[in-house]
C-alpha cells in the first residue's frame, strides 16, 4: 500500500467530506499509510480565516456577487489568468506549511479534492520539486477553470459533461476518469428502508420527507415548513439544521399537527439512514449530498443553489430525472404534493437516480490510483 496523501480545503463541507471517503476506500483496499490534510492548517491564521470566511460569507451573504464572481472567471480566459495570478501571490504567502507535510510525510501519490493544494503542488512540479504523481477529484458536476491543469497526473470526475469541459480546456482525454463524486465507500452497500425507519423511530408506514437545512436561508425553511403544516399533506416532517446554528431556534414555535408530525434535528451522524428511509428530499445542492441521495435512489426538489458550481449541480440532478429545482421557495408545498399524489412520476424519478448514482466512486478511484502506482513501479 502506498503512501497516500488526500489534500482537502475546509470551504464548506464538501471538499472535506470527499477526502475522507477517499481515505476510508484506501483503508478498505489494504492497510497502509493513508493520511487527510486540510491545507488550511499548514497557513498562518489570517489567511485560513480571510480565505474561508471569503467563501462562506460571499455565499451566505451575497451569493449573487459570488455567482457573478464564478461565472465571469469561468467565461472570461483574461479575467481568469489575472485572477489567478492574484491568488496566487496570496497563496504562496499563507501556505508555506504545506511543504513540511510533504517533507515529513514523504507521500508517494496526492489527491486532491479542492484547487487549492492542487494549484501549491502544480507550483513546486513545475519547479521540480515535486515528482510525485498527483490527482484531483472535482467534487461537482461541473469544472471551473479553477480546477484545470494539464500538470496533474489525472482527473477524476463525476459525469461526462464535466469530462467534457476539461477536454475542452485542453486536458488530454487519457487523463480523465468519469469515476461520479466520492462519498463514504458504506454507501455502495444496500440499506434497508425499513430498518432504516426502525432505526431512526420513524413510522413504517406512511410518507417521510427529509428537508436538509444546513445552508439554506432560515426564512426559506420556515416558508416550506409552515406550508407543508398547512396543506393537507400527512407525512412525517424531518429538518436537519446540520451546520446551520440558528435554524432550530428559528423552527422552536412550531409544533407538530395531527397531519404533520414535525422532528427538528440539530447535527446528525446517520443523514444516509434519513436519505434511505425518506420517500423526498429536499436539499441544496452540493456535490457530495446530491451524491449521497442519488446514491439511494431518493427523489430530491433542490432548493437555494449558490450561485455557479451548486446551480450546475442542481442541472445535473434536473437534465438526470432525478429531481426538480425549484426558484422560489414558496413553491416547495406544492411540488411536494404533487409528487407525492403521482406516485409514477415519484417512481419513475427513483429509476432515474438508481440509473444516475456512482456509490461506488471513491473505491474506484482507489483501485485505479493503486493500479496506476503498480503499472508504473514495473515500468
Amino acid at each position: 500500500m502506498p503512501r497516500v496523501l488526500i489534500l482537502h480545503a475546509s470551504v464548506g463541507t464538501g471538499h472535506k467530506r470527499a477526502a475522507e471517503a477517499l481515505a476510508a476506500a484506501f483503508s478498505r483496499r489494504q492497510p497502509g499509510e493513508v493520511r487527510v490534510e486540510d491545507v488550511l492548517d499548514h497557513t498562518s491564521r489570517l489567511f485560513r480565516l480571510a480565505y474561508a470566511r471569503s467563501y462562506l460569507e460571499l455565499t451566505d451573504r451575497a451569493p449573487l456577487v459570488w455567482g457573478y464572481f464564478y461565472t465571469q472567471t469561468n467565461a472570461d480566459p483574461n479575467l481568469a489568468e489575472i485572477t489567478n495570478n492574484i491568488r496566487k501571490l496570496v497563496e504562496s504567502i499563507g501556505t508555506n506549511g504545506l511543504k513540511e507535510v510533504l517533507r515529513a510525510f514523504q507521500p508517494e501519490v496526492i489527491i486532491c479534492t479542492h484547487f487549492l493544494p492542487m494549484e501549491l503542488l502544480v507550483g513546486y512540479k513545475r519547479s521540480a520539486r515535486l515528482t510525485e504523481p498527483i490527482y484531483c477529484v472535482i467534487t461537482d458536476y461541473a469544472a471551473h477553470t479553477f480546477w484545470t491543469y494539464t500538470e496533474i497526473d489525472g482527473y477524476f470526475v463525476g459525469d461526462e459533461q464535466t469530462r467534457a469541459q476539461l477536454i475542452e480546456r485542453g486536458i488530454s482525454p487519457q487523463q480523465i476518469v468519469v469515476s461520479g463524486i466520492p462519498i463514504d465507500p458504506a454507501l455502495a452497500q444496500p440499506n434497508d428502508c425499513r430498518q432504516a425507519r426502525i432505526r431512526r423511530d420513524l413510522p413504517l408506514q406512511g410518507t417521510v420527507i427529509t428537508l436538509f437545512g444546513g445552508g439554506v436561508d432560515d426564512d426559506h425553511v420556515r416558508q416550506i415548513v409552515s406550508g407543508l403544516m398547512q396543506s393537507p399533506l400527512k407525512a412525517t416532517l424531518v429538518v436537519v439544521a446540520g451546520r446551520n446554528t440558528t435554524l432550530v431556534e428559528t423552527l422552536s414555535d412550531f409544533i407538530s399537527t395531527p397531519n404533520i408530525d414535525l422532528r427538528v434535528l440539530g447535527f446528525i451522524d446517520y443523514v444516509d439512514d434519513l436519505i434511505t428511509a425518506s420517500d423526498l428530499v429536499i436539499t441544496k445542492a452540493g456535490g457530495l449530498i446530491v451524491s449521497e441521495v442519488l446514491a439511494r435512489g431518493t427523489p430530491m426538489i433542490i432548493i437555494d443553489p449558490i450561485p455557479g458550481h451548486e446551480e450546475w449541480n442542481a442541472d445535473y440532478v434536473v437534465s438526470t430525472g432525478s429531481g426538480i429545482q425549484l426558484r422560489m421557495c414558496e413553491s416547495t408545498p406544492r411540488a411536494v404534493l404533487n409528487l407525492l399524489n403521482h406516485p409514477t412520476m415519484l417512481s419513475e424519478m427513483r429509476k432515474c437516480a438508481q440509473a444516475a448514482a456512482r456509490p461506488r466512486a471513491a473505491l474506484d478511484i482507489a483501485e485505479k490510483v493503486i493500479a496506476d502506482l503498480e503499472r508504473h513501479r514495473y515500468d
